[in-house]
């Protein structure tokens, strides 16, 4: 056999494995296309929100550092809700993120925060088992009784999270935190075209969320839902 017979024999014998991968890669961006446009339809700003009503701010939850304070993130996101909480835009807070272990603790360190900068104990209310965004949006409406909310994360991520709450059927808009280039973004918004495909069909799943548990009405004393 010729050498070039055996390359074009080699090439048509890699043709299904080329169009496969093509064919993945057109998927998995096109979902992530139709999150994205979906999702930024709500993204919204705070002269918008004027004159309106939401049940609360829902902020969502990211890395602690080693010594019990909120990373550059998490603060970022954190001061945003309660800039909406000062400005009266928002009644309450939802502060959404990991507690399933004890040395760490997301939602406590979002407490603390949020009472030193002078919001009222009543008007924070805590989801412990708020594990990815897909759950926390969940259990927002699930367990914490929220009909519309204010998510409040990053850019980048309001996407995903506007989506998955327009799936779920929680009237949501989004307030985007200030554009702050932080370490590791090549890779978190790399990962975040992964994420947005699998929510795409946990949304249309409904899949349910590790936890549920009794409702905590979001319009009574946010105490109920801590943990002390």
């Amino acid at each position: 056999m010729s050498k070039a017979k055996s390359k074009s024999k080699r090439i048509k014998k890699r043709h299904p494995l080329i169009r496969l991968v093509i064919l993945g890669a057109v998927l998995v961006l096109g979902i992530n296309a139709i999150v994205c446009l979906i999702g930024g339809m709500s993204l919204t700003d705070e002269e918008k929100l004027k004159g309106t009503t939401a049940d609360c701010a829902l902020v969502l939850g990211a890395a602690v550092k080693p010594d019990g304070t909120p990373s550059a993130m998490l603060k970022d996101r954190l001061d945003t809700g309660i800039e909406l909480y000062k400005k009266g835009l928002v009644d309450k807070l939802l502060f959404s993120g990991d507690d399933g272990q004890v040395e760490y603790n997301e939602v406590e360190v979002m407490r603390k925060y949020a009472i030193k900068n002078g919001v009222r104990k009543k008007d924070i209310f805590l989801d412990h088992a708020g594990f990815s965004t897909y759950e926390s949006i969940y259990r927002a409406k699930a367990v914490f009784n929220v009909s519309s909310a204010v998510i409040v994360t990053q850019k980048y991520h309001e996407f995903r999270a506007l989506y998955i709450a327009k799936a779920l059927g929680l009237n949501a808009r989004g307030i985007a935190c200030k554009d702050i280039k932080y370490s590791g973004r090549f890779y978190r918004e790399a990962r975040e075209v992964l994420a947005r495909d699998k929510d795409f069909f946990k949304a249309i799943l409904k899949v349910k969320p590790t936890f549920l548990g009794d409702v905590i009405d979001i319009r009574g004393d946010g105490r109920r839902s801590w943990s002390d």
